[in-house]
């Protein structure tokens, strides 16, 4: 097959453009009129880059796995599962992947092995519980489980963004209120500063230079993180031992690293429990769980723990030589283990992560804005007392 560019319309007269495999033109307009696209031209030879490549949205995930698994239990057959939710889907690159997926179930493969395909879409894990549900015949408790977890996971994301939204707005604003200060508002004293003849305090002369520094260097402060940060991804780039040290200072800056700690972790112990669950083997969730946690620090200790399992020690043990998990839920693990309901037991971990989360971040959500108030107040009062502190010199000795 060969990849084609091409440019189409749908029934509201919206025109589309995207990349999709066709053996031919005559294959690709057949391919896009089952997702509801005329073609109207086509290009072969189009590239896919993987730096823009754009990832199924989760909500478009959580759409399809709650919607497959009504349709299962009301036993609609697979392939009629995916055609309709094809034709219902509004992001066009996931009504072509559904597409796609039709045409190889038809083909003769199966749900997982459709999903295998479109990595971008489906993870490993996804893929591996459908296999596992095929395997059993428990699709739609699955289903149910995968659609309950991106749900979490969902939540999860959320109220971290609603963590991060505050001092990011905050820190526009103080930032936004230094530049007025610094290139407006202090220049304008300089003159009247200057002029009175008086001694000028250290704290007057420092705000006088970071005035200057600010009016002549303007555009180097704003273009110094843009650098900072593009020699740092280049630095990544050609060193890739240094994004495990930038994982490790993830994990222990304070106060974001321990939530952050919390957040993968939780989301580890939540994914463990739905594949244990389904019946996938511990050393199996383990290894489709590395990926998962996008930290390498994380990451290598799940390694370790593989390789301990693998040689024969429990997993309670394997777990705590990590140093990554709290005794709570260490000794969490050890009675599930030893009580044979191990995936009860890490349930009760991914709970108890979900919950210590929650509270984190409200205590967070606390501490910042009075930090920010501080920070606002102590920029705002330096420069008042650097401006005020001569006329205060002058009127003093006009006194005296």
């Amino acid at each position: 097959m060969a990849l084609y560019s091409y440019k189409a319309i749908d029934a509201q007269g919206k025109i589309s453009r995207g990349l999709q495999d066709a053996a031919n033109e005559v294959d690709l307009e057949f391919r896009l009129k089952r997702i509801g696209l005329d073609l109207i031209n086509a290009k072969m030879g189009g590239r896919k880059f993987s730096l823009g490549s754009r990832k199924v949205q989760r909500t478009d995930l959580i759409t399809f796995f709650f919607n497959m698994e009504q349709l299962i239990r009301a036993g609609v057959p697979m392939l009629e599962c995916i055609a309709d939710l094809r034709d219902s889907m509004d992001d066009q690159k996931f009504r072509a992947i559904l597409a796609s997926m039709v045409e190889a179930i038809e083909g003769g493969n199966k749900l997982s092995q459709a999903m295998a395909q479109h990595p971008d879409a489906f993870d490993k894990i996804f893929v591996s519980l459908v296999h596992s549900g095929e395997e059993s015949g428990h699709l739609d408790e699955i289903f149910k489980h995968i659609t309950e977890s991106l749900k979490w996971q969902d939540e999860m994301a959320s109220q971290t963004k609603t963590m991060m939204i505050y001092p990011a707005f905050v820190g526009s604003v103080v930032l936004c209120i230094t530049f007025f200060l610094m290139i407006y508002l202090v220049p304008q004293l300089v003159n009247f500063i200057t002029g009175m003849g008086q001694e000028i305090p250290l704290q007057t002369r420092l705000l006088l230079a970071t005035s200057e520094v600010f009016v002549n260097y303007w555009y180097v402060i704003l273009a110094l993180p843009l650098v900072l940060l593009s020699t740092f991804k280049l630095a990544l780039a050609y060193n890739p031992g240094l994004q495990y040290h930038l994982d490790s200072l993830k994990l222990n800056i304070w106060p974001i690293g321990p939530i952050l700690r919390k957040i993968i972790l939780a989301r580890f112990a939540n994914t463990f429990a739905m594949m244990y669950g389904a019946g996938i083997t511990i050393l199996n969730c383990i290894a489709n769980s590395r990926d998962l946690v996008n930290n390498q620090v994380i990451a290598r200790s799940l390694e370790q723990v593989f390789k301990e399992i693998e040689a024969g020690k429990n997993l309670t043990q394997s777990f705590h030589n990590t140093g990554m998990f709290p005794p709570l839920v260490i000794r969490m693990l050890m009675v599930g283990e030893t009580s044979g309901e191990l995936g009860a037991a890490l349930r009760n971990v991914s709970y108890f992560y979900d919950r210590d989360v929650k509270e984190s971040i409200k205590k967070v959500q606390v501490m910042i804005e009075p930090a920010m108030t501080i920070i606002l107040g102590v920029l705002l009062g330096w420069v008042m007392l650097s401006v005020l502190s001569p006329i205060y010199d002058i009127i003093g000795k006009m006194k005296t």
